[in-house]
């Protein structure tokens, strides 16, 4: 389908600027009442159980600092009660211990600075670039199973020289999943599915005695976890062999179905949690898998879906609000491959036809003399927005993502997409001009190279 006219542009650019909510920069307090009173508003009336905040690109401060102020309203005013990020699962729980101040068997990854958490037996955590408390992703394989051999060690240390039995030779490609995968094409090689699931279904077969031992239940829960990240990551690396749909689709069902676990489990907790409170989850996730992917080519063109889509699926519209965050300029952190080191580079301008072009066009037209600020939320729902605006953005435009990799050069192929933003996104904060995020560390950790895990690059 071809870009939209000129003319098209121009009516769309002045309903937006007719209909927005604009908000002042972020370091401004009016602007966190306003993103505040935004994301109160898109929840408002029905019986919200999961909000997805997305990001355009991962390496932008702004996304990450108004995530933290909707969820922080989420919590504080709303009842939810998880924070669940596109991140590794045992990453992830060595922030949840710290904050928690939870206890629990055997050496864990830590937050504290490299060199400490090394003095101390932990493995440091996040290093895995970009740094980013539930983590759903499943890209910690050697971590997830040293974690469950750990607790193993802790409850049952016959089950535990299982674990060391079935996931040794797995072990010897930690460092190097994929070649695991290719190697599992070849004739005679014995993949290790049937050792991680046996492994998965003894230790689901033991819930009952397993958690008597951890009162809570908070243990043996990140126990399951672990297993399940091991099993579908040793599916997810034979399956990146043979087609990128596929191993999109296995990763987007994992994180849904790591967070469907999260919030069962957060709803039925014993103990501190005998009246069974809901779980309300906030997820931070890449724009590519918060908004739907039925409304964008990532669906129309290669059958891919991904959490967004599926939360609402199975909790239903009313119960589920999927939010973009997206930039028009300004810098961001990335590399240009995946060996690469972090860069700030500087973003292309949008591309002619797209959302970001349009969006950036009305807040420009703003400044030519009113004084709006050039960040805006909008509530993209029917009859919420505007009529006549939203059959404007209901039109197809493209779409820009930027993941871990940016890549100027080939901006058109490697970072847009064709989407529909209001059947995509309940909600959308727009921050036109962004900086990069600050980093502690700049250069690329030893860990394995992921080449081409998810598209667009490095999502």
């Amino acid at each position: 389908m071809a870009p939209p006219t000129d003319l098209q542009l121009g009516l769309g650019v002045r309903l937006l600027r007719e209909n927005v909510t604009p908000f002042p920069p972020l370091d401004d307090p009016e602007s966190e009442r306003r993103l505040g009173g935004f994301i109160s508003n898109l929840i408002a009336g029905d019986d919200v159980r999961v909000v997805l905040i997305g990001d355009g690109s991962h390496g932008t401060s702004e996304f990450y600092e108004a995530r933290a102020v909707m969820t922080r309203r989420l919590i504080e005013h709303h009842g939810f009660n998880i924070v669940a990020v596109e991140a590794d699962w045992p990453d992830a729980e060595a922030v949840d211990r710290y904050v928690r101040h939870r206890p629990g068997p055997g050496p864990r990854a830590s937050v504290d600075p490299v060199s400490e958490a090394k003095r101390s037996g932990r493995e440091p955590a996040f290093m895995r670039f970009p740094t980013c408390f539930y983590g759903l992703d499943l890209y910690s394989l050697g971590p997830s199973m040293h974690a469950v051999a750990d607790y193993l060690e802790h409850v049952d240390k016959e089950m535990a020289k299982q674990a060391q039995k079935r996931y040794k030779h797995l072990m010897l490609w930690a460092d190097a999943p994929h070649d695991y995968g290719v190697e599992a094409l070849s004739g005679g090689f014995r993949d290790c599915e049937k050792d991680v699931v046996r492994m998965l279904h003894d230790v689901l077969s033991r819930k009952a005695q397993y958690a008597a031992w951890d009162h809570g239940g908070d243990e043996f829960h990140s126990c399951e976890q672990n297993a399940r990240v091991v099993q579908d990551a040793e599916q997810y690396y034979k399956i990146m062999c043979h087609g990128r749909d596929e191993s999109w689709n296995l990763r987007d069902r994992h994180m849904f179905d790591c967070l469907s676990r999260i919030i069962q489990h957060r709803s039925v907790r014993t103990g501190k949690n005998p009246a069974g409170i809901p779980g309300r989850a906030v997820v931070w996730v890449h724009n590519s898998h918060a908004g739907d992917a039925r409304a964008t080519s990532m669906g129309w063109a290669r059958e891919e879906l991904n959490i967004g889509q599926l939360c609402r699926e199975a909790y239903g519209r009313s119960a589920v609000r999927l939010v973009g965050c997206c930039t028009h300029g300004g810098t961001v952190a990335a590399a240009r491959r995946w060996d690469g080191d972090m860069q700030i580079m500087r973003l292309m301008p949008a591309l002619p036809g797209s959302y970001e072009e349009m969006m950036h066009a009305a807040v420009s037209w703003s400044q030519q003399g009113d004084g709006k600020p050039k960040n805006f939320v909008l509530d993209l729902r029917e009859g919420k927005c505007d009529e006549a605006l939203r059959e404007e953005l209901l039109k197809k435009r493209l779409e820009r993502f930027i993941g871990v990799i940016y890549s100027p050069h080939t901006e058109r192929q490697s970072h847009y997409s064709m989407a529909v933003l209001p059947e995509q996104f309940d909600g959308l904060a727009w921050l036109d001009e962004t900086r990069h995020v600050g980093a502690l560390e700049v250069h690329q950790p030893h860990v394995a190279l992921e080449y081409d895990e998810t598209w667009p690059f490095g999502l």
